[in-house]
């Protein structure tokens, strides 16, 4: 009896530190998610602010995990701050990350170090799945044969995307480079330079659109909607605009299922709320703001389902799920679409000034949150964080050795352990940078306009220094570069260390 009493207590001890053995692996290798918007404003959902949009499932992330205050993109723009996001390289360092056109070639080298790339090595499965925009091919991109390189060259073993943006052509699915759909007796042609014998498009025909185009979304016309560049053919690929995040949420909800077994890496890189805002019937007019708002409450609801996959598949307590957008908002950006005359009371940028393309706040502080059941506590940091940071901090987490001359391990604050973020960071905005150093914002003299007048956005840029307290002025009204000249002259010389000792001059 003794003797079956000793091996019954030696089993349930084996059981227990094998149980305990699996928690420690749980919590060094979870999945991890990045959920990444597109064009969000700081202002634009419910745990950041607003009142006149209600975002639960979005919320629920920030209420029940660590939502950030000062959450940074590395840019005021898509291209750069996801070249900035996989790469932890700030993407001014390279000199072709800037918004692209459809027919770019691949940005990231193919013999860099990225996210995906560093993952693996740990043994994660790898996918990408949404909005791509960071180039494709050589330059010399054939989209009825295998498109390479692309994401799959980079790190991913799995994607699904839209190559740019849903207003630039080519508008095709890609599934691990190649166009998803393709007749080959009816192949598909794009240009950005030339239209294509015979093709109608928006500027010439608007008769047979039923979006009307307001600033540089007049070319080829698909589904009705005027797009940026010339496409011909590719008719059984080309996508439904109000499926789009449906199509990309089963392709997110699917991942889950298929690859549940081992750690996974997931980027669900939604396109939501940019241009052409094309919600599904079931979101039109929810949110009484036009599609710009009910393209917000639509992804809201896909993130409330992926969130339900998670839970479902018994994955939701393992994964670590980082929230973000690529940068500040925009109301007008090419369409007619009631964004603006339909925005009531509602404040995309919240208490921030500009928006996306400025070097003013708004430009690039996002809605930033981490959220891990069970081992993220809820709360709210004040710490400054930027997304080139979540390749060191994921390396520290899964325990990799990575080389990135950007990335900062900020694993703890990120896990809610530590308030202590960046002391210092270049923030971008269409080639011009600008310093963020503990409360203070300097943004060095620039030549140019100073407003996008057919966005409506103040850019942040004057001939003068502008220089910023943020804690104390969050609005950014009062220039205090010439009443705090130490000041000044500490943050230009922070601004050299770190950018480069002969960047401060007239532009």
């Amino acid at each position: 009896m003794i003797k079956h009493i000793f091996i019954w207590l030696l089993i349930l001890s084996f059981w227990d530190l094998n149980s305990q053995n699996n928690n420690v692996l749980n919590t060094t290798k979870p999945n991890i998610v990045i959920i990444y918007l597109d064009d969000l404003g700081y202002g634009d959902l419910s745990s950041y602010g607003a009142t006149e949009i209600n975002t639960p499932n979005i919320d629920l992330l920030a209420n029940e995990g660590l939502r950030f205050t000062n959450g940074y993109a590395t840019s005021a723009t898509c291209t750069p701050s996801r070249y900035g996001l996989l790469t932890g390289i700030y993407p001014w360092r390279n000199k072709k990350a800037r918004i692209l056109p459809g027919t770019a070639p691949l940005l990231i080298s193919t013999k860099q170090q990225t996210l995906p790339k560093m993952l693996k090595q740990q043994g994660y499965q790898t996918a990408i799945i949404g909005k791509w925009h960071l180039g494709l091919g050589d330059g010399t991109t054939n989209w009825n044969e295998h498109i390479s390189p692309g994401p799959n060259e980079v790190g991913f073993d799995y994607s699904y995307i839209l190559a740019a943006t849903q207003d630039r052509v080519p508008t095709v699915y890609i599934k691990d480079g190649k166009v998803e759909g393709l007749d080959k007796n009816d192949p598909i042609y794009v240009d950005y330079d030339k239209n294509f014998e015979g093709e109608p498009t928006g500027k010439d025909n608007p008769e047979l659109i039923n979006m009307k185009w307001h600033h540089g979304h007049n070319n080829s016309i698909v589904n009705g909607i005027p797009r940026i560049g010339f496409v011909k053919g590719g008719n059984s690929a080309k996508w439904i605009d109000t499926d789009i995040a449906d199509n990309f949420l089963s392709q997110a909800q699917n991942y889950v299922k298929t690859h549940k077994e081992n750690p996974f890496f997931l980027y669900y890189a939604m396109n939501q709320p940019h241009v052409p805002r094309t919600p599904n019937e079931r979101f039109v007019g929810k949110s009484g703001m036009g599609p710009r708002g009910d393209a917000i409450l639509e992804a809201d609801w896909c993130i409330g389902e992926f969130m339900k996959t998670l839970k479902k598949e018994g994955v939701l307590e393992h994964t670590l799920i980082i929230f973000s957008s690529d940068n500040g908002p925009v109301l007008n950006d090419g369409y007619y679409d009631e964004a603006v005359e339909k925005l009531g009371k509602h404040t995309p940028a919240g208490k921030l000034r500009g928006g996306k393309y400025s070097l003013f706040e708004a430009g690039t502080r996002v809605p930033f949150m981490t959220y891990w059941k069970g081992v993220i506590n809820p709360g709210i940091s004040d710490a400054i964080v930027c997304q080139i940071d979540l390749l060191a901090s994921l390396a520290a987490l899964t325990e990799t050795q990575e080389n990135s001359t950007d990335s900062n391990n900020l694993l703890d604050v990120f896990l809610g352990k530590s308030q202590k973020g960046r002391d210092d960071l270049i923030i971008e905005a269409s080639g011009k940078t600008a310093l963020r150093h503990g409360d203070w914002l300097m943004i060095p003299p620039y030549k140019g306009q100073s407003y996008k007048e057919n966005v409506g956005i103040e850019l942040g840029i004057s001939e003068d220094f502008q220089l910023y307290n943020l804690k104390e002025d969050i609005i950014q009204q009062h220039n205090l570069a010439k009443e705090q000249p130490l000041k000044l002259k500490e943050c230009i010389a922070i601004y050299q260390d770190l950018r480069g000792k002969n960047i401060v001059e007239l532009k």
